[in-house]
């Protein structure tokens, strides 16, 4: 029904578009620094370590997974997981992704709270994400404008959580910039930058995937809109 609509083209095209120059974009700055050996000689998992021992996050523990760019922290069991790419290279990339997920181990130290907020509203859009459109769908087709507006609003969830994934992101990537400089680990102007393009251009997936969220949302805003005007015509 809806990927049909040339409107839903016009507003979903753009983000979509977004998402895949973001990706692009990440996928080329880790590719450029992690042929960049970074000069302390430490791989990911090192540079991870020793970030734990020197931040006082006792009780972390590191893993290994499968996969590229996998990496993540997981709070509920207080577990850095790194990529073998990251965890096994000695690169500027893998030890900015290293201290980026080391960032989230500190947030959670710290009791930050736009991770608690983000934790907690994971439930709620799990299943906004399905069951709004249900709803959305179900109002359109039964010309329920009240249920169709009420979909959109639990749909809005995935827009929610993607503004509030940036504040987590950005400021763990900030922790990771402080303690990779502060540490030694990163010296020099050259892996500084190297450090910044590959956390900046992984911001930006966070940005535009906030985009495409935002704009999937208007989509269906107008959609229910235009409802009572037809009801009218």
């Amino acid at each position: 029904m809806f990927y049909s609509d040339p409107t839903y083209l016009c507003f979903v095209a753009p983000g979509f578009l977004l998402v895949m120059l973001a990706q692009w974009y990440v996928s080329a700055a880790y590719g450029k620094w992690g042929r960049v050996p970074a000069r302390s000689g430490l791989t990911g998992a090192q540079a991870a370590q020793r970030l734990i021992s020197t931040g006082g996050l006792t009780g972390v523990q590191i893993e290994r997974i499968g996969g590229k760019l996998t990496d993540n922290y997981d709070p509920r069991d207080k577990v850095l997981r790194l990529s073998q790419g990251v965890a096994d290279t000695a690169s500027v990339a893998a030890v900015a992704v290293a201290a980026h997920e080391l960032g989230h181990a500190m947030q959670d130290s710290d009791d930050y709270f736009p991770l608690r907020f983000r934790a907690a509203i994971v439930p709620a859009v799990s299943i906004g994400s399905w069951l709004g459109w249900i709803m959305i769908f179900g109002g359109l087709l039964l010309h329920l404008t009240g249920v169709a507006w009420l979909g959109v609003a639990v749909f809005s969830g995935g827009a929610l959580f993607a503004l509030a994934t940036l504040p987590v992101e950005l400021n763990a990537s900030a922790r990771a910039k402080r303690l990779l400089a502060d540490t030694g680990i990163v010296g020099g102007e050259d892996e500084q930058a190297g450090v910044n393009n590959v956390l900046n251009a992984a911001a930006l997936t966070y940005v535009a995937g906030l985009a495409a969220a935002l704009l999937q949302l208007l989509y269906y805003v107008s959609l229910v809109g235009g409802m009572g005007g037809r009801r009218r015509g």
